[in-house]
């Protein structure tokens, strides 16, 4: 996976104070999936091997969402496939304006978060929320134990797909059967002290159609071959990926101080 990329791309907030919903990963997956429509590449329209986050920056709490009050806010996108990434990234670079519910942002520029070392072991955090099952399932919103073996044995399974579908040997790679999530005790327990959840059920687009799933959000360890830790970082984890689900970021790293630059707005505006 050589050509695999994660870029960090930042929008400038036309109207300070903007209310997004708490779950807005539909409405970005919507967009993305427009401009692709509209204005992108036929080989990549129904493209499906990467993800990304949810929108990034300074936030207030209302009773009916967020208000984003910075001057900025980020949204990161990971692909397998650098041409895909570079692709989209140009097409949302080269809007005059994206509006995610009531929020109005200007593509300003895209930096490139340089590539960590991965192991047998390694920590994650959830940049978006992790979902096991796609919405045709009927146990599309069933809650399952992180600490079950169904868990990990769910992701295991979808990953283990997608890998292949994407055209990697699995059966060449050493322990590949290895795959175990931990997650953090401590963190799941001090949230339940505070009555706060790690699952919740979320709305997504599946096959045209909004529909809901259950999600879940909490920092853990995965224990599994390298290969499949990079795929899982890179690509996301879990189903419905390509909607914004199963994003994620190591822990104890700040992507801010790993970047370099990718492209401008005002680089393909010169071009």
């Amino acid at each position: 996976m050589a050509c695999a990329v994660r870029v960090r791309i930042t929008f400038n907030v036309k109207n300070r104070g903007g209310l997004v919903p708490f779950h807005h990963q539909f409405l970005i997956s919507e967009i993305f999936r427009e401009i692709l429509v509209e204005n992108g590449d036929e080989s990549f329209r129904n493209y499906t091997f990467y993800s990304f986050s949810g929108l990034k920056g300074q936030t207030r709490l209302s009773r009916n969402g967020l208000r984003y009050n910075s001057k900025k806010v980020t949204i990161v996108v990971s692909s397998v496939s650098e041409p895909f990434i570079r692709h989209l990234v140009s097409l949302i670079l080269k809007e005059n304006e994206l509006r995610i519910a009531d929020l109005y942002l200007e593509p300003e520029l895209a930096e490139e978060e340089v590539s960590v070392s991965l192991d047998g072991e390694s920590k994650f955090l959830c940049i978006s929320p992790i979902v096991l099952l796609s919405p045709d399932s009927d146990s599309a919103k069933d809650f399952i134990s992180p600490f079950s073996d169904d868990f990990s044995d769910y992701l295991f399974e979808n990953t283990i797909n997608r890998m292949s579908s994407f055209g990697i040997d699995v059966d060449s790679i050493p322990d590949v059967q290895k795959f175990q999530l931990l997650p953090d005790k401590d963190y799941l327990s001090k949230l339940k002290a505070s009555n706060k959840k790690f699952a919740r059920i979320y709305p997504g687009y599946y096959q045209g159609q909004k529909q809901e799933v259950r999600g879940y959000t909490f920092p853990f360890t995965l224990f599994a071959a390298p290969e499949v830790q990079a795929f899982v970082y890179t690509c996301g984890i879990g189903a419905m990926c390509c909607k914004g689900f199963g994003m994620l970021d190591v822990t104890n790293s700040n992507p801010v101080e790993r970047t370099v630059p990718f492209l401008s707005k005002s680089e393909l505006v010169s071009a």
